[in-house]
């Protein structure tokens, strides 16, 4: 799906353009992002499952976990679906965020419980949804505790057997790699790259 220019959501783009607390899109792509969004959805509201379908169709995320908690940092308001200007703050992070966003961004899709730490028993139950089962004699659960030890050992800076917000964005400005750490939340280059190209016409 190509988004369509149209004139008739000017309004509701200038409303979104001045009032969204994003930086990263010009008007022109707010435009586009306004409108796609209204495409996707038919005029209505975008619900979790139709938010899922863009994660998966455009941005070839696959975890169900992961991809519930990337609805809940673009639903803010946490009313259960994402409004327009939700969609254009989160995709702007998403696509075109800096370090420091997309650092916050990560870990309140991590922190799963939504309590300011990523916990020992969320790592794992990220790593054990995300990781490929090999067959093996081992019980992958002892393999999977093992990672959270070691990511552990390296992320938790003041020893508390938690990652703290200051944890991992020490951790993550030390080495960018670390930000999906437990999983994808971010598309890849090649599905940012295929995203932008709407913005090009």
């Amino acid at each position: 799906m190509r988004p369509r220019r149209d004139k008739k959501n000017s309004k509701i783009v200038d409303d979104i353009y001045k009032s969204a607390k994003q930086s990263h899109f010009d008007k022109s792509e707010v435009e586009i992002a306004v409108n796609f969004y209204i495409q996707w959805v038919e005029g209505k509201r975008m619900e979790r499952s139709q938010f899922r379908d863009i994660l998966h169709q455009k941005f070839n995320m696959t975890e169900d976990i992961l991809m519930d908690r990337v609805f809940k940092a673009f639903d803010y308001d946490s009313d259960s679906v994402i409004s327009l200007s939700e969609w254009v703050e989160g995709l702007s992070i998403l696509l075109r965020g800096t370090l420091s966003e997309k650092i916050a961004y990560a870990f309140h899709v991590y922190d799963l419980n939504g309590d300011g730490y990523i916990s020992r028993e969320e790592m794992f139950q990220m790593l054990k949804s995300c990781l490929i089962k090999q067959p093996s004699e081992e019980d992958p659960d002892e393999g999977i505790k093992d990672i959270v030890e070691i990511t552990l050992k390296k992320m938790d800076k003041d020893h508390d057997s938690r990652l703290s917000p200051a944890d991992f964005r020490t951790s993550v400005n030390e080495d960018p790699l670390l930000l999906q750490v437990f999983g994808q939340c971010f598309p890849d280059e090649k599905c940012v790259y295929e995203f932008e190209s709407y913005f090009l016409y």
